[in-house]
C-alpha cells in the first residue's frame, strides 16, 4: 500500500495508460480523482475502480482549459482533503506531415499536450506548496506523459513530437522552481504500447514486435510500473528526468514501415 492516504489526480485517464495508472494507484491505497474529456467513459472507469475496492471519483472535462484545471485541483482537495500526486496524462495525436498540418490541428495538439500539462503542473504545485512538506521533505510529486517521439523523429507527427519533447524540457526546467518546495517532477516516455487505440490496428503488434529489440510492444502495465516508481518514496531523489520505456526501440531507431 505504497500510496495509502495519498490523493492522486490524473487527466485523460478513462482508458489506456492513464486508466492503468489510476487503477494501480487505487490498488496501492491512493484516493484517485480521474479525469477524461469523455464523461461516460470517465464515470465507467471510476466505477470499475470502485468495484475493485479502490477509492476513485470522476470529473469529466477539458484538461486544456485552465479554469477547469483549477476546478480539478479544487475538487481533489475538497473531496479528499489534499493533493499529493498530479499526472498530466491527457494528450492528443493528430497525424499529418509538415506540409499538410493546419493551424487548427496545430493549436488543438499544443493546447492539450503543452498548455494543459503546464498549467496542471502550475496549479497542482501551488496547492502542494501551500500544504507544505512531509517528514521526508516532500510536498508532492508530478508526472508528465511524454513519448519516444519526443526523442526520435517519427513520420507524420511533427507537432505531436514537438510537444512531447517540450514536456521533457518542462520536467527539467521546473526543477528550478519546484525543488526548493519539496516537489519532484519527472516524465515517462512510452514507446509503442498496447491500448484500446493501438489494438484496433491489425498491423500494430506484428510491426512493433519486429522492430522492438525486446520483441514486443509495451503493455500498459509496463508503463504503469515505471510511472509509479517515479511517484514512490523509492524515487525521492529523482527529479527532472525522463524515463524511457520502449523495449530498446530508441536505441536502434528502426522506423515502423
Amino acid at each position: 500500500m505504497t500510496f495509502l492516504h495519498q490523493t492522486a489526480l490524473i487527466t485523460g485517464a478513462a482508458q489506456g495508460i492513464g486508466f492503468a495508472m489510476a487503477r494501480e494507484l487505487a490498488r496501492q491505497g491512493a484516493n484517485v480523482l480521474l479525469n477524461d474529456f469523455d464523461a461516460e467513459l470517465a464515470q465507467q472507469a471510476a466505477a470499475t475502480i470502485r468495484q475493485e475496492g479502490g477509492v476513485c471519483e470522476a470529473l469529466p472535462g477539458d484538461a486544456s482549459d485552465v479554469a477547469f484545471i483549477r476546478q480539478l485541483v479544487d475538487t481533489a482537495v475538497g473531496t479528499f482533503g489534499r493533493l499529493d500526486i498530479a499526472i498530466a496524462n491527457a494528450g492528443i495525436t493528430v497525424f499529418g506531415d509538415l506540409f499538410t498540418t493546419t493551424p487548427d490541428a496545430y493549436q488543438k495538439i499544443v493546447d492539450l499536450n503543452l498548455r494543459g500539462s503546464f498549467f496542471l503542473v502550475q496549479t497542482a504545485a501551488t496547492q502542494m506548496r501551500a500544504q507544505g512538506k512531509n517528514e521526508a521533505g516532500i510536498a508532492g510529486r508530478l508526472l508528465l506523459l511524454s513519448s519516444v517521439v519526443g526523442q526520435l523523429g517519427h513520420p507524420g507527427l511533427p507537432v505531436y513530437s514537438m510537444t512531447k519533447a517540450g514536456l521533457q524540457m518542462l520536467a527539467r526546467q521546473a526543477v528550478i522552481d519546484l525543488s526548493p518546495e519539496g516537489i519532484t517532477i519527472n516524465a515517462v516516455a512510452p514507446g509503442a504500447t498496447l491500448t484500446e487505440r493501438t489494438t484496433d490496428d491489425p498491423t500494430y503488434i506484428p510491426i512493433w514486435s519486429r522492430i522492438t529489440p525486446m520483441g514486443r510492444p509495451a503493455t500498459v502495465e509496463d508503463i504503469t510500473a515505471a510511472a509509479l516508481f517515479l511517484l514512490s518514496p523509492a524515487a525521492s531523489h529523482i527529479t527532472g528526468q525522463t524515463l524511457t520505456i520502449d523495449g530498446g526501440w530508441t536505441a536502434v531507431g528502426i522506423p515502423p514501415v
